[in-house]
């Protein structure tokens, strides 16, 4: 059974990237996949505080706050899905410090090492983004940026979920070619590796 674990990276638990995520989950769930999810507006964390102490006395971040759940779950996991609006040119708040927390899967010579990462191998990742802007070419560089730093950690089979021009509740519902593209990514994810 794959386990996937589900971030909510919007302050709006109904709006138009929890709605892709979730029908990415409900598809992967009908096909057997053991599904958790977190909504980091509900969860109570800081940011990194470069106290370096996960490359020099720990393996996994110091901090004991809600985000150690998560950091945890995401260690046990086959997939990840982190679902984010774009704000300002950037993913949610709520989603970046969760992304500056994943400095803990890294060894402390990952520059160096031909295996940077403390995670298993062969971890999958589905990215949505949603943005208010309909021009695709606007901010089609976030997920380039932070796929790079993903690669790190062993995240090479990478699918990006993208809808642009949906701002209010329900547009990314009513569209169909997005839906589906979350339904295709999700059943592709679960039949590979059969």
């Amino acid at each position: 059974m794959k386990k996937i674990v589900c971030l909510f990276g919007s302050p709006r638990p109904k709006g138009n990237s929890a709605a892709i995520a979730k029908r990415f989950c409900e598809t992967a769930e009908k096909l057997g996949a053991d599904i958790t999810t977190f909504s980091l507006n509900k969860l109570t964390y800081r940011g990194c505080q470069a106290c370096m102490t996960c490359k020099t006395k720990l393996e996994k971040c110091v901090l004991k706050d809600d985000l150690a759940e998560v950091l945890d779950a995401v260690r046990n996991a086959d997939i990840l899905v982190m679902a984010t609006p774009t704000y300002y040119g950037e993913i949610s708040s709520q989603m970046k410090g969760f992304v500056d927390r994943t400095f803990s899967y890294l060894v402390p010579d990952y520059t160096t090492n031909p295996k940077p990462s403390r995670l298993s191998p062969g971890k999958k990742l589905v990215f949505i983004q949603t943005q208010a802007q309909p021009e695709e070419s606007s901010y089609a560089d976030v997920f380039p940026r932070y796929e790079s730093f993903l690669k790190w950690y062993g995240f090479n089979d990478n699918h990006l979920i993208r809808a642009c021009g949906v701002s209010d509740k329900g547009e990314a519902e009513a569209r169909e070619d997005v839906m589906k593209r979350a339904e295709d990514t999700a059943e592709k994810i679960m039949k590979s590796g059969e």
